[in-house]
């Protein structure tokens, strides 16, 4: 390949680069940066993709400068239809149209999560949180947008601003095909015998068996994060198993779960 080659094609490799920074908004990045870790809990409870969440939200909200998201904090344009909550009124399809009110974003990310377990779109959850082009083309399909290029966007928004890579934080599991996994890969981090099975040989706590399953009680000082490390497990997989929320703090004598 003579230099001229040389030269054109990186020419073309940075123009290719300069024209996908100059596609992004900042207002789109700020937004994300203000809601992914939203996002990402969510899908750690609900497995709905981040890269789905988030990029819904900046399509339906304007990347949180719509009216209707800084009158309500509804970032999805979700609709009054089964509501008893508060509400305001924007037209859209008809005049005045009925939306769903929230006092922070954050209920209206969960309520978000909710509206998707409705029947028409069980057949998303088939799918790994990992396939954001499926779970695209899915809503679509699923009747969730009119637009005939909704996925497309969505899609073009998760590519453009790599949101794709929020579905893969801290290894989050498919309900699908890691729903098995789980138990063996907590086990796996357990380093010797005891009457209760293989447990940490530098262990503070007494593993006991509660309804079938492997448990410890806290002590006050305890967070689910130390308990957590101690074990040998992830902090999102201590959460999942006592359904309980970031930040949670078990109380001095509860039960803590070390399996699902």
């Amino acid at each position: 390949m003579n230099k001229r080659s040389v030269f054109f094609l990186a020419f073309c490799l940075l123009s290719s680069i300069l024209f996908a920074q100059t596609k992004k908004s900042q207002a789109t990045i700020d937004y994300i940066d203000k809601y992914k870790g939203i996002a990402i809990d969510n899908m750690l409870k609900h497995r709905i993709p981040a890269s789905i969440t988030l990029a819904q939200g900046i399509l339906e909200s304007g990347s949180g400068n719509s009216q209707l998201t800084k009158e309500s904090n509804n970032h999805f344009g979700i609709k009054c239809y089964g509501w008893t909550g508060d509400r305001v009124y924007h037209d859209d399809d008809i005049k005045d149209d009925c939306f769903r009110k929230y006092k922070k974003a954050e209920e209206s990310f969960e309520d978000h999560s909710r509206f998707l377990k409705k029947t028409r779109y069980e057949k998303l959850y088939q799918m790994k949180v990992t396939d954001y082009k499926g779970w695209a083309k899915g809503l679509k399909e699923c009747g969730y947008a009119t637009d005939p290029k909704y996925a497309d966007r969505l899609i073009d928004i998760i590519e453009t601003y790599e949101l794709y890579k929020y579905d893969t934080c801290e290894n989050v599991p498919s309900k699908r095909d890691e729903e098995k996994k789980e138990e063996v890969n907590v086990e796996s981090n357990y380093l010797s015998e005891s009457s209760m099975g293989t447990v940490p040989s530098t262990t503070n706590h007494k593993v006991e068996k509660v309804d079938g399953r492997k448990a410890v009680i806290a002590r006050r000082g305890d967070t689910y994060e130390s308990i957590a490390k101690e074990f040998g497990l992830r902090k999102w997989e201590i959460r999942w198993y006592n359904k309980v929320k970031k930040g949670s703090v078990p109380e001095d004598g509860q039960t803590v779960f070390l399996r699902k």
